[in-house]
């Protein structure tokens, strides 16, 4: 920032300085706690000669040991797109309206822990299903570390629950595949040759009579050489989808090169809509029991229900821990 030429392109400037919000989320917290840490030291110490202290230490540590907890949580999240928003993809698995149904509890759940911690949700793009639920629908969650957060619910979701479109009352198994995608801000260049796109449009949709859309305001782009694809459909405004698709695009084809140099490219959905049962994170049973569990850190609850309100804080600091200890063994090992 202090280059004499930072100003001459004012939107790269202020993405640059959108950058310091979560740096400095990171680092006055540390310097705080790390000046907290010395008065507790030296109150400790006196509490050592004078143990009349020892209430007023006691009264202290919890709170601080709660912040510093948090603080642990906030630190893991250092990758390169640990900060940026979040596009969240939910595509209902096969299954007809059951998992249609299933999809959009999904996404409510996301759309109510989105905005339980402070961060803006909006709808990128939605298919809905013609009797109940959506086939699929992608959340733009904006806020610091959005994508750092909801990393961990990348996967298969499965439900299982008495069906409510089930005359017979019939137990069901539903399935819907979740992604999450960082959004690129300017500071980071995704080159696409223009060549290598290929752009429809089509008709929104909608729920039909006066709010049917009759224009081709939905845009779709597809990156030819990956297959990979990406459309919105939410803004009456074609101008307005169309820079939504580009950038779901650039986010999905940032993500599959992460992958890549991690070595950890796995598929959880196709542009077909088929969902990967082997990628399967969590389990949902309302019948006959009630149970969330996560397959992947063993975390579970009973309050399923709590769960699907968005209480899901318990899962993601799981999944960031396991993640943090991964590092820190290979890390060692090498």
């Amino acid at each position: 920032m202090g280059q004499p030429t930072f100003w001459d392109n004012p939107d790269k400037a202020q993405a640059v300085i959108a950058q310091l919000k979560p740096l400095n989320g990171l680092l006055k917290p540390y310097e705080d706690m790390a000046a907290e840490a010395g008065d507790l030291q030296a109150l400790a110490e006196l509490a050592e000669e004078d143990a009349s202290l020892d209430a007023e230490l006691e009264q202290q540590l919890p709170s601080f040991e709660k912040r510093l907890a948090e603080f642990e949580l906030r630190a893991m999240l250092d990758g390169p797109q640990d900060a940026s928003n979040a596009y969240l993809r939910i595509q209902a698995g096969t299954g007809g309206t059951e998992a249609c149904d299933w999809a959009q509890m999904l996404m409510r759940m996301y759309a109510r822990w989105a905005e339980a911690h402070g961060y803006q949700v909006e709808i990128a793009d939605e298919l809905r299903n013609e009797e109940a639920g959506i086939r699929s629908a992608t959340l733009r969650v904006v806020g610091d570390y959005a994508f750092g957060n909801l990393q961990s619910e990348a996967g298969v979701h499965r439900l299982v629950r008495i069906s409510p479109f089930d005359a017979n009352a019939r137990r069901q198994t539903s399935f819907a595949a979740v992604d999450v995608m960082p959004e690129i801000d300017g500071t980071i260049e995704i080159d696409i040759r223009p060549e290598d796109l290929k752009r429809d449009t089509f008709r929104s949709g909608g729920p039909g009579g006066q709010h049917q859309n009759k224009t081709e305001s939905g845009v779709r782009y597809t990156h030819i050489p990956t297959g990979i694809a990406a459309e919105s459909r939410s803004e009456r405004s074609q101008h307005k989808n169309d820079d939504m698709a580009l950038k779901m695009l650039k986010a999905k084809l940032y993500r599959i090169e992460e992958q890549k140099r991690k070595a950890e490219v796995e598929k959880l959905y196709d542009e077909k809509g088929e969902v990967s049962w082997g990628s399967q994170i969590r389990n949902y049973v309302l019948q006959p029991y009630t149970l969330a569990k996560d397959v992947r850190t063993d975390v579970q609850t009973a309050q399923v229900q709590n769960v699907l309100d968005g209480d899901l804080d318990e899962f993601i600091q799981a999944y960031l821990r396991q993640k943090a200890e991964r590092r820190h063994k290979k890390a060692k090992a090498t």
